[in-house]
């Protein structure tokens, strides 16, 4: 995954096409010298805020399940959550249930099935979101897509729908093998299974679903002012942001640290070919964009560790 994160962004860099004499390092800062910080500064809040949120419905779903925990304890979790994704793609939904068994003794199996349940609810706002922006912009993202050749170019090509039946069947034959084997995961499974189930046992099933479509409306915010603060695409109007939004969304969802690649790769491909940015420019746009971003959440991520760590040792300390 590294190797083809690497592979990635040296693409996307390579695409940065600038005159004779000029450095691709020195275009990228000179690109974030014009940008509109009070923008960027208001981006970082309500990306925190978005976190926030999220991190309250974490821990709403989780009360179902018998387990009552703190906003602070699932925001410290949530945010190491995001840090380890940026190593290790996905690694964080498991990290982050972890972290909250060390802080608050939530069973790991059964956090995880509350996890699985969100994503499940992301992936749903996510389809929402695409269809709304196939709406507002179809003919330009018909034309997008229909660029986006996935065969060998000699006649060969490979169904997605028969990569995910391959993997289902062998993700379904491991399963049974070791549950033959192994009696301790039927422990775990009935942990998983409690957490999977919450949501259908919660009181207030629509402040979850308020919650659920804020997260999203924060999410879109914050590409709005991410492109209000650069020049070149502060006069994007509101369905251009949809579908840059939309764009970004499909390539950060890839099994790669941060979404790093493939964002770098799809998104100025979406701002060249759909909105006729100048290549560099859009280049230059998405590598600031997403380092912010990535700052934002190593930033948080690396405090919430702290936070974790010292919580943890004072309570050892006030046990003794």
């Amino acid at each position: 995954m590294i190797v083809l994160t690497a592979l990635l962004l040296w693409l996307s860099l390579r695409g940065l096409t600038l005159g004779e004499g000029e450095n691709k390092s020195e275009f990228l800062w000179k690109a974030w010298q014009n940008s509109n910080k009070g923008y960027l500064g208001l981006m970082a809040l309500v990306a925190i805020l978005s976190h926030l949120l999220r991190a309250e419905r974490w821990r709403m779903l989780l009360v179902p399940t018998g387990n009552k925990v703190g906003l602070t304890n699932s925001f410290l979790s949530l945010m190491i959550g995001y840090l380890v994704n940026l190593a290790v793609p996905r690694g964080g939904e498991v990290s982050r249930c972890y972290n909250l068994y060390k802080l608050e003794k939530t069973p790991v199996e059964v956090s995880f099935g509350t996890v699985v349940v969100e994503r499940m609810v992301d992936v749903v706002c996510l389809l929402l979101l695409i269809a709304l922006s196939f709406f507002a912009e179809w003919q330009k993202l018909k034309k997008f897509i229909d660029t986006l050749n996935f065969s060998s170019g000699e006649g060969f090509s490979i169904s997605p729908w028969m990569i995910v039946v391959f993997l289902s069947v062998i993700v379904f034959a491991a399963a049974i093998f070791f549950l033959r084997k192994n009696k301790k995961l039927l422990k775990i499974i009935e942990g998983f299974k409690e957490g999977l189930l919450a949501i259908f046992r919660m009181q207030n099933k629509g402040l979850f679903i308020a919650y659920s479509l804020g997260i999203w409306l924060l999410y879109f915010l914050m590409s709005y002012l991410v492109i209000k603060a650069f020049p070149e695409t502060e006069d994007l109007g509101f369905s251009a942001v949809l579908t840059l939004f939309a764009v970004g969304s499909i390539a950060m969802a890839a099994p790669l640290p941060g979404g790093a690649g493939s964002y770098h790769t799809l998104v100025p491909l979406a701002l060249v070919m759909l909105y006729n940015l100048p290549q560099a420019d859009a280049v230059a746009f998405v590598f600031i964009f997403h380092g912010w971003q990535t700052i934002l959440m190593i930033l948080m991520g690396v405090l919430s560790l702290i936070a974790s760590y010292l919580i943890i040792k004072w309570r050892k300390q006030k046990e003794k």
